[in-house]
């Protein structure tokens, strides 16, 4: 994974991800058509290049209320509008996928790009496409993880013979082409549990560790977890990088932040999910503490220095598009982060050597603080 950038000294990565929701503004209940909401998604990507953010990604979900469910035809067209910015699936649900088919479809997308494609492989935590697409939400772990060992097997054979339960066998396969990355970056999505951390460690995968909330201390537990498993199967954690993604909103003030995103989080989780966020535990995230990135420039870079001490990981990644957010303001945050957050981000992060991605810069200890001032 050294040619992403991780141990070359660059210090903290920041990019951006969306689910690929279509969703009302709360504010005044409109909604951009479809293919509106679609090109908002290369645009973003467009700004997020020019603001000098290192990674955006799409996600995949195949029900009401989402606009990307050909995330990687997206793809396709952000690597032909990008030049520099790595791009890649928020997460591919691949339990519902064939991964040939995605093996192929994510090898040209790297080839459009000029070597810039990555995939997140992740599980659906909306799994209403299973009964859309013809699976059986009993095999909703098997199913994945059978996947999930076949399509890295392709990623690191030219030729396969294969068998499994879900899928018809391969036999002496080549699955081409061929991505111009080799190995093509594959990382593993894990909720906050340290279950599924442990089998991407087993696997010797990089991991996307998604978070709605709660405190930055309490996800240390899943980080250990998965660095012990990969150091017991004998992957070099220092080697495997992590990436930690929630929700993003950056305003002059903590409260001003709070009820800028607040609607958005708790009508967009409402339809998607079923249920809203109660207000008095997303008010927590104005917390220092808190994992969720929300504040000023200043508060979220103090955030996100201490989180790096904790976890020592090379990339975040914020959501700052979701509930019907306007496309000029989720512009404004891409601006801000660019100009105020993370030059920040980089000058105390980023080192002339080597970091270990097990060990944080010593200097975080005392850069959040002179951020502040």
């Amino acid at each position: 994974m050294d040619h992403l950038g991780f141990s070359s000294g660059q210090g903290l990565q920041f990019g951006m991800y969306s689910l690929g929701d279509h969703l009302p503004n709360p504010a005044d209940g409109s909604r951009v058509s479809a293919g509106e909401r679609i090109r908002e998604f290369i645009g973003y990507a467009q700004a997020a290049e020019d603001a000098g953010l290192d990674f955006i990604s799409v996600g995949e979900s195949h029900q009401e209320y989402f606009a990307s469910q050909a995330h990687a035809v997206i793809l396709g067209a952000i690597a032909q509008a990008t030049n520099t910015i790595r791009i890649g699936s928020t997460s591919t649900i691949l339990s519902t996928s064939d991964p040939v088919r995605v093996f192929e479809n994510f090898s040209t997308i790297d080839h459009i790009s000029g070597g810039r494609a990555e995939l997140v492989a992740g599980r659906a935590s909306r799994v209403g496409l299973f009964e859309l697409l013809g699976y059986d939400l009993r095999d909703y772990e098997e199913l994945f993880e059978e996947k999930f060992e076949l399509l890295n097997r392709i990623n690191r054979e030219q030729k396969l013979s294969w068998r499994g339960k879900f899928r018809a066998p391969l036999n002496d396969a080549e699955v081409l082409p061929r991505p111009a990355q080799d190995p093509l970056p594959i990382w593993r999505a894990v909720g906050g549990a340290p279950t599924s951390a442990i089998k991407a460690g087993l696997a010797g995968v990089p991991m996307v560790m998604a978070h709605l909330g709660g405190t930055t201390s309490s996800f240390r537990p899943t980080v250990n977890a998965y660095r012990e498993a990969a150091r017991h199967q004998g992957f070099d954690p220092a080697a495997l990088p992590i990436a930690t993604a929630g929700f993003f909103h950056v305003a002059e003030t903590s409260q001003e932040a709070l009820r800028g995103l607040y609607p958005h989080i708790n009508e967009g989780m409402k339809r998607t999910n079923g249920q809203g966020m109660p207000k008095q535990l997303f008010a927590q995230a104005v917390d220092p503490h808190s994992i969720v990135n929300l504040g000023s420039p200043q508060q979220i870079v103090e955030k996100m220095l201490h989180q790096h001490e904790v976890f020592g990981h090379q990339r975040y990644l914020g959501q700052m598009d979701f509930g019907g957010m306007p496309y000029d303001q989720v512009m404004k945050q891409i601006e801000i982060i660019g100009s105020e957050i993370i030059p920040a981000l980089k000058k105390y992060t980023a080192s002339p050597t080597p970091t270990s991605a097990t060990t944080a810069p010593a200097a975080n200890r005392h850069a959040a603080e002179e951020a502040a001032r």
